[in-house]
C-alpha cells in the first residue's frame, strides 16, 4: 500500500517538530485535517484566513519552528494575503498551503470559472518561495524546498499549492528522513573571526549586547544569558526584541524609549549585535545616539544571511552563522567572565529608577475619577497585574507607543507586529502563540493582550477561538472610540480644531458585553485603582476575558510619550 499525499505532508512537517496547523478546512483539506487531529496535532480553525496566518506566525515565534497555515483556493488565499505580506516583512518562516483547481500545465482557456484565480502570481512577490505540487511524487522535494528556503538566510514565508486531486493520490516512498538532513542547520561561524570577536570583547571598556527579534524567535535566550554573564555588560533591546531573557531582566532596557539605554549606547566602545537587521528603529546603528563615537566604536555582527552584512552600516567583525551555534562559540572563546563594564551598575540603577519614576509620574494623570483614564496609567496598572510566567501580546497604534515607555513588567515572551506595523494582529497572535506553546510544552500559560479598541475590532471574531479552546487570555482594551494615532496626525498637521475626517466612530460599543456574548468573562473598569483587581478576577474565571477600559481620547492622541523619538525611525539618512 502506498502513502496518501496528505499523510506524507504531515510526515514531512512532523520531521521538523511541527504539530500545529491553522486554517479553515475545505474539500481540498478535510483529509489532512482529520489525519492531523488523529495524530494528536493541535488543529485550529479560525474565522478568517488572515487570522490563520497570524496565528501560524505567532506559533513560529513562540516555538522557533516554521508555522503552518492553510487557505482554500481562490478567496481563502486572497484573504490570507495580509498575513503573508506581514510574515515577509516580519521575517517569519510560515508555510502557507493553498488548494487549487488544476495543474498549472493543464489549465485551459475558459471563462466564468468558479472560485478560480491564478494564485502563484498573486503571492510570489510576497514570499521567499512559491511552488505547486502538481504530481504526487513532487511532495517531498517541494515541501522540503519551502522549509529550506523559509529557514535559510533571513527567514520568511513560503507558499505551496496543489490541485484538489493530488491530496488523495498515493506514494510509494521510504520512511521520512530524520529532521533537517536535507538542509544546513545551526551552522557556526569562522573560527578566526570568533577569536577576533572574543578579543575585541575582552579589550572593550564599555561593551553592550544589542539583542534583536531573532534571539527570541530562535529561542536562543539561555545561550545569550550565558554570553551576557561572561561579557558583564548592559543589554539593549531593539524595538523587535522586546522579550526579556530570564536572569537578565535587571540589566535590559529598550533602545530609545529608556534613558538608561541611550546612555549605555552613547558610552559604548564595542557592540555585539544579535538577531537584528540594524534597521530604521536603530537608526541603522550610525546616526543620532550612535553618531558621536561612530569613528571609534567597533561592531561585531552575528547574521545568518551573509548578504545582509555591511548593508546598513560597516561591520568590523562579521560572524556569519546561526545564532544557536555562534553564540555558544563566542561563550567558549571568552571562557571566563571579563571585568564588569564600569557603567553596568549605573545602568542597572538608573534603569530601575526610571521605571519607578514613570510609574509615579503616571499617578499625576487622570485615573478615571471624573474623567477617562490617562493611557499612561492604563498601561502602568495593566502591566503591574501581568502574570510573571505569562505571554504578553501588544496591539494598537498610540497605545503601543505608551506601552514602550510605561510598561512595568518584563515578560519573557512578547509578541507584537513590530516591523510591518500591521494593527489588528493581537487576538490571532495571542491565540496562536498560546496554543502552539501549549502543544510544545503541555502547559497552558496565561496570556495578556493589551490593545486599543480600533485594533481589537479587526479580528474580534477570534474571541470564539479563545473560548472554544478555553484559553486563560485576558484582553485589556483601552477604549477612546477613535483612531488615536491618526487623530494626532490631523492635529499636528492642521492644528487644533480641524475636522478629523474618518477617525471617529460610535461611542456606544461595550467590549466587555461583546466578550460576554462570545462566552468570555467581561468587566467594565473606569478607575485605575480597580484595574488590577479586575484582571485578577478575569484570570480567576479560568477562561478568556475582555476588560473595557475608557481612556482619555485627548491624551491618547496628543500625549504619546517620546513620540518625537518614534518619528525619527522614518527619518531616512538623517543623524
Amino acid at each position: 500500500m502506498g502513502v496518501p499525499v496528505y499523510k506524507r505532508i504531515l510526515d514531512l512537517f512532523e520531521a521538523e517538530g511541527i504539530n500545529t496547523l491553522f486554517g479553515i478546512p475545505d474539500p481540498n483539506f478535510v483529509h489532512l485535517f482529520l489525519e492531523a487531529e488523529a495524530r494528536g496535532w493541535t488543529v485550529v480553525s479560525p474565522h478568517h484566513e488572515a487570522a490563520a496566518g497570524f496565528m501560524a506566525e505567532a506559533a513560529s515565534r513562540i516555538t522557533g519552528k516554521p508555522g503552518l497555515a492553510i487557505g482554500t483556493l481562490g478567496p481563502g488565499m486572497a484573504n490570507a494575503m495580509p498575513a503573508i505580506q506581514c510574515c515577509k516583512v516580519e521575517n517569519s518562516p510560515v508555510i502557507f498551503l493553498g488548494g487549487q483547481r488544476a495543474r498549472v500545465t493543464e489549465r485551459r482557456v475558459r471563462r466564468g470559472r468558479i472560485q478560480f484565480v491564478r494564485q502563484e502570481p498573486m503571492i510570489e512577490d510576497s514570499v521567499k518561495y512559491a511552488g505547486s505540487i502538481e504530481y504526487a511524487d513532487q511532495t517531498d522535494e517541494i515541501i522540503q524546498e519551502a522549509i529550506r528556503v523559509s529557514m535559510s538566510g533571513t527567514p520568511g514565508p513560503s507558499y505551496i499549492e496543489y490541485p484538489s486531486h493530488v491530496i488523495v493520490e498515493e506514494l510509494d516512498l521510504p520512511e521520512v528522513l530524520p529532521p533537517h538532513r536535507y538542509r544546513l542547520v545551526n551552522q557556526g561561524a569562522d573560527g578566526d573571526r570568533i577569536a577576533e570577536a572574543a578579543q575585541l570583547i575582552r579589550d572593550a571598556e564599555n561593551p553592550i549586547l544589542l539583542v534583536g527579534h531573532a534571539v527570541h524567535t530562535s529561542r536562543s535566550g539561555a545561550a545569550v544569558k550565558e554570553l551576557a554573564d561572561l561579557m558583564q555588560c548592559p543589554v539593549i533591546q531593539t524595538s523587535g526584541g522586546t522579550s526579556y531573557i530570564p536572569g537578565l531582566e535587571d540589566r535590559t532596557f529598550q533602545y530609545v524609549f529608556s534613558e538608561a539605554s541611550i546612555r549605555a549606547v552613547e558610552d559604548s566602545d564595542v557592540v555585539l549585535a544579535l538577531g537584528t537587521e540594524l534597521g530604521e528603529p536603530l537608526h541603522y546603528g550610525r546616526w543620532r545616539h550612535w553618531f558621536e563615537k561612530e569613528a571609534d566604536r567597533k561592531w561585531i555582527y552575528v547574521q545568518q544571511d551573509p548578504t545582509a552584512i555591511g548593508v546598513n552600516r560597516p561591520i568590523d567583525v562579521p560572524l556569519v552563522g546561526d545564532l544557536r551555534a555562534v553564540v555558544p562559540q563566542l561563550s567558549r572563546a571568552l571562557g571566563t567572565p571579563r571585568a564588569t563594564a564600569p557603567g553596568l551598575e549605573a545602568f542597572m540603577r538608573d534603569g530601575a529608577a526610571e521605571l519607578a519614576e514613570i510609574a509615579e509620574e503616571s499617578l499625576s494623570h487622570g485615573d478615571g475619577s471624573g474623567a477617562p483614564m490617562h493611557t499612561s496609567r492604563f498601561v502602568v496598572e495593566a502591566t503591574r497585574a501581568f502574570p510573571e510566567d505569562g505571554i504578553l501580546i501588544r496591539d494598537g497604534g498610540a497605545t503601543v507607543i505608551f506601552q514602550w515607555t510605561y510598561s512595568q513588567c518584563k515578560p519573557h515572551d512578547v509578541i507584537w507586529n513590530q516591523n510591518f506595523g500591521h494593527i489588528g494582529t493581537g487576538l490571532p497572535y495571542a491565540t496562536g502563540a498560546m496554543l502552539a506553546d501549549q502543544a510544545a510544552t503541555g502547559k497552558v500559560r496565561p496570556g495578556m493582550l493589551i490593545t486599543s479598541d480600533s485594533s481589537f475590532l479587526f479580528h474580534i471574531a477570534e474571541l470564539e477561538v479563545a473560548v472554544r479552546k478555553n484559553l486563560p487570555l485576558v484582553c485589556v482594551v483601552g477604549v477612546d472610540f477613535q483612531w488615536g494615532l491618526e487623530v494626532g496626525v490631523y492635529k499636528r498637521t492642521f492644528g487644533p480644531g480641524t475636522a478629523e475626517t474618518g477617525t471617529h466612530w460610535s461611542d456606544k460599543v461595550r467590549f466587555d458585553k461583546i466578550g460576554e456574548g462570545f462566552g468570555c468573562h467581561g468587566e467594565y473598569v473606569d478607575k485605575a485603582g480597580e484595574l488590577g483587581a479586575a484582571i485578577a478576577r478575569a484570570y480567576a474565571s479560568g477562561g478568556p476575558a475582555v476588560i473595557h477600559v475608557p481612556i482619555d481620547p485627548k491624551a491618547n492622541s496628543e500625549e504619546m510619550p517620546k513620540y518625537e523619538r518614534f518619528r525619527t525611525w522614518y527619518a531616512e539618512g538623517t543623524q
